[in-house]
């Protein structure tokens, strides 16, 4: 019974967060909206290289390219100047979105050495959940003799809901492995 996680969303969660919240309508079931996927290139700025091994990186692992965000002025300390790549960031929603969520939960969460779960304490108050991962190896797209460097990178997972209690009931339901 191989269940996609839209499905799983429409057929077990949402009947699952009503009853356990009490909501009067369907639509107040928290959602998710979108997940974004950040990266920060640090001396790619000055190694275009670099920068575009990262891009491919992104694109192999979220299935989209990813946009560059560039410096909006110039910090002499950090040896930045002005409109120069600073980061990498792709945002995905609908199907993507699914498909990249199934693939961390099923796939790439438990190629993590001494994987035990992820902690339930990175929402932000409103419902978003946040994951800091440390390598990109642990997906599998990405190839050991293909990495020049090991770099992580962040993934913000916004949903619709409106206190963090809920955002993990519905991340739980999805099958996110908390380990709290």
């Amino acid at each position: 019974m191989n269940m996609s996680l839209r499905e799983l969303y429409v057929n077990k969660a949402i009947p699952s967060l009503e009853k356990q919240f009490q909501y009067k309508n369907k639509h107040e079931v928290p959602k998710l909206i979108k997940i974004t996927v950040n990266r920060g290139v640090g001396d790619a700025s000055q190694n275009t290289k670099t920068l575009d091994k990262s891009i491919e990186e992104l694109r192999l692992i979220t299935g989209q390219k990813p946009i560059i965000c560039r410096s909006k002025k110039a910090i002499a300390g950090f040896k930045i100047r002005e409109n120069i790549p600073v980061g990498i960031t792709v945002n995905l929603r609908r199907e993507k979105m699914y498909n990249f969520l199934n693939k961390l939960i099923n796939l790439s969460l438990p190629r993590i050495r001494d994987f035990r779960g992820i902690s339930s304490k990175h929402f932000d108050g409103r419902g978003n959940y946040n994951l800091g991962l440390k390598e990109q190896l642990i997906f599998p797209e990405v190839e050991y003799d293909q990495v020049d460097r090991i770099q992580g990178f962040d993934i913000s997972i916004v949903t619709s809901a409106n206190t963090d209690a809920e955002s993990l009931a519905l991340l739980r339901e999805l099958g996110m492995p908390f380990h709290n």
